[in-house]
């Protein structure tokens, strides 16, 4: 071994340059390899004799020490530059941009709704979808003959039990848990998804969606129910809209009513969306029947209410002019993205 060797192999690494990723690898295999120039001078040194290992051990150390470093200098200097691997990416740069999706109409309708009645005082209420026949029907006042009980109407998930488990056909079910376990007064909105055993068409669904609303008090008339209707009606649809009310029956309220709003298309004069009429329906409402009061455990003779319940793709459809029910369940990017509300995150 000699010194020359140790001092040409240093020299080489100060003139070393390299220009890529793939060159700096070469050169640390170079020296630092298993076959490296730098590895064979420590296999050489095992022959060295005893007195001369002094003289070249310490040299030999500093020759690796300077190596690693090289290497690595130049390893850090071609990833900054910009070698074959590409440049060196920036941690603190914004990841790749991704599309947000949006709200979906019957969504944006349901947050505008209970945003309107919100500012009426009402509490949001919610109940289980899959409901037993005491709150669905019975503590509605449906008699055991009415149509709604059929099997041609109604998704039963347990059958023939004297109180049988069923998929909710309306959201009035919440209206009877919400009068079963609140305090008078009550006055809250009930928002959810029903089913009923429907054949699907552009104007019906086995899937919708419900908001009903309930208010219970003393002294309460059909007044006041005509009185939240109408604001109801002209924050949703525009402050020249006017209502009308037609008498209708529900089990579960009397008197009863099927509600109208003016026609915000043609604003009365008649269009094909109104038939001509001039006049769009919305909802139905009522006086709560004493019935279902009583059988909530609310004395029907101290206290009254009034309930109402429209469906949220009827309105939906009224607002933008949808013709086919289907389209909001068949999740077409074409029509959601007409609706364009984005999330926000």
């Amino acid at each position: 071994m000699k010194r020359e060797d140790i001092d040409k192999i240093l020299a080489e690494l100060q003139q070393l340059e390299c220009k890529s990723q793939k060159d700096v690898e070469d050169a640390r295999v170079r020296f630092l390899g298993k076959k490296g120039s730098i590895t064979a001078l420590f296999e050489e040194f095992r022959d060295v004799d005893k007195d001369q290992k002094r003289e070249f051990g310490r040299p030999l150390n500093e020759l690796k020490q300077a190596a690693q470093a090289r290497i690595d200098e130049l390893k850090e200097s071609v990833a900054d530059e910009g070698g074959q691997d590409g440049p060196k990416q920036d941690l603190s740069m914004p990841g790749d941009p991704f599309e947000l999706g949006s709200r979906h109409p019957v969504s944006i309708v349901r947050q505008e709704i209970v945003d309107i009645f919100r500012k009426f005082g009402y509490d949001v209420a919610e109940g289980p979808e899959v409901e037993d026949d005491h709150h669905v029907f019975e503590a509605l006042n449906f008699p055991p003959n009415h149509p709604a009980r059929d099997m041609q109407d109604t998704f039963f998930v347990s059958a023939g039990h004297p109180n049988p488990l069923l998929l909710r056909t309306h959201t009035s079910s919440v209206q009877v848990r919400a009068m079963e376990s609140m305090k008078v007064p009550i006055r809250v909105i009930c928002p959810g998804r029903v089913f009923r055993n429907e054949a699907i068409s552009a104007r019906a669904h086995c899937i919708f969606h419900q908001v009903e609303g309930l208010y219970v008090d003393e002294n309460v008339t059909f007044a006041d129910l005509k009185q939240a209707i109408l604001l109801f009606a002209r924050e949703m649809f525009g402050p020249e809209t006017e209502i009308r009310m037609r008498p209708s029956y529900f089990p579960f309220t009397e008197p009863s009513a099927e509600v109208d709003v003016s026609c915000n298309i043609c604003h009365g004069k008649g269009c094909n969306i109104c038939k001509g009429t001039g006049w769009l329906e919305i909802l139905g409402c009522g006086m709560v029947d004493p019935n279902v009061l009583e059988a909530s455990g609310i004395d029907s003779k101290k206290y009254s209410g009034f309930a109402f319940g429209m469906g949220l793709e009827r309105i939906a459809m009224l607002k933008w002019r949808v013709n086919d029910l289907r389209h909001y369940f068949e999740n077409d990017m074409r029509f959601l993205e007409e609706f364009g509300t984005a999330i926000e995150i």
